[in-house]
């Protein structure tokens, strides 16, 4: 399916892992070494729950885990998978490969607002994209998690800050129920995408799609 125009939209939302930074595998990593300690079988059944459910905020996958995944298990508290998650993924954000047409995009787009929404820890985040040197990138700001990416949307909307034409680049099935949620077009973006599925759904639901952010600048 072909690209829709991407230099009409006066707001460019970005979803993170998977779009900008090459972090999918990583976090899926994470997850499994954060879970081990409730057995093999529970962490590999928790890194395919949270790739089903790629998009969604780590504070409720944990959630989730420890009520459906590990219920009778004992082992590390809510608090300590999710400190022991950070730890193991503030390392690989900050090494991962950063979409190679970001700042092409960003040039080919110089009036338009960027903004990242994303499911990852909104401090962490901020802390990443400013070693890296891509916040600047970003003047309409970075946004994640424990707010869940619906309400970040709703929230920018009513402030004015995302503002309309508007369009949300993804990688997973959440991050465009979200941009429908909200009314704002869908570009999906399939390079690092842990989504399996994602071209019968694609074409199911008459999605447009972009192998990477530097198909976007041809």
């Amino acid at each position: 399916m072909a690209p829709i125009s991407i230099h009409k939209y006066r707001t460019l939302v970005f979803d993170c892992d998977g779009v900008v930074l090459n972090s999918n595998q990583v976090k899926s990593y994470a997850f499994y070494k954060s879970a081990l300690p409730y057995g093999r079988e529970a962490a590999t059944d928790f890194v395919q729950y949270h790739m089903i459910n790629g998009g969604v905020s780590r504070y409720k996958k944990f959630e989730y885990f420890l009520a459906n995944i590990a219920p009778q298990v004992n082992g590390p508290g809510l608090d300590t998978l999710l400190s022991n998650y950070a730890n193991d993924v503030i390392e690989g954000l900050l090494s991962c490969d950063i979409s190679q047409g970001l700042m092409e995009l960003r040039e080919q787009t110089p009036t338009s607002r960027w903004l990242i929404v994303s499911g990852g820890d909104q401090s962490e985040l901020r802390q990443v994209f400013k070693t890296r040197g891509l916040t600047s990138l970003f003047d309409g700001g970075i946004f994640g998690s424990p707010a869940d990416k619906k309400y970040i949307l709703d929230r920018e909307l009513a402030l004015g800050n995302i503002q309309k034409e508007a369009l949300f680049l993804g990688d997973s099935k959440y991050d465009f129920e979200s941009a429908k949620h909200a009314e704002l077009d869908f570009l999906f973006v399939s390079g690092w995408s842990e989504m399996s599925d994602w071209q019968p759904w694609a074409e199911l639901n008459k999605i447009d799609t972009v192998q990477s952010l530097a198909n976007c600048c041809t």
